[in-house]
């Protein structure tokens, strides 16, 4: 949470992954201010969420592009996006297709294929000290 979990970073990752790649398009398009977008853009990079590559544009600029670890945070996009649209406007900004149709994101389990209901899961704290309910006091 505390790398992508502030008011810009998933915006900004929201804007690499539409294809914005260059700092301009990005400050136009998340309204960050310019001086809070080097900063995130600079952190994102030092993280390994975004690297920097030369665009082939003809012009020679620098760009933002996912790594590995971005691209892992397009479903979480997607899922934010989705929630957005039924939540937190009256009329959705965009609309994702999948083939023929609105696309709609479930989250599905990678081992075995079957689509994630809550009550099949389970939780187990791996954190020393920790339980589910938080530390533990002895």
């Amino acid at each position: 949470m505390e790398l992508v979990g502030d008011r810009w970073s998933l915006v900004i990752i929201r804007e690499v992954m539409f294809g914005n790649h260059r700092f301009t398009r990005i400050a136009h398009n998340s309204g960050a201010p310019r001086d809070r977008l080097a900063a995130r853009l600079r952190s994102l990079v030092e993280e390994g969420v975004l690297e920097r590559r030369f665009i082939e544009d003809g012009v020679r600029h620098e760009g933002y592009f996912l790594t590995e670890a971005g691209e892992d945070l397009r479903p979480v996009i997607r899922a934010l996006l989705a929630w957005g649209d039924k939540w937190a406007v009256t009329a959705p900004p965009l609309r994702m297709h999948h083939q023929d149709h609105d696309f709609v994101p479930r989250t599905h389990c990678a081992t075995c294929g079957e689509a994630v209901d809550d009550a099949d899961l389970r939780e187990e704290m791996l954190a020393p000290g920790w339980d589910m309910q938080g530390r533990v006091t002895t």
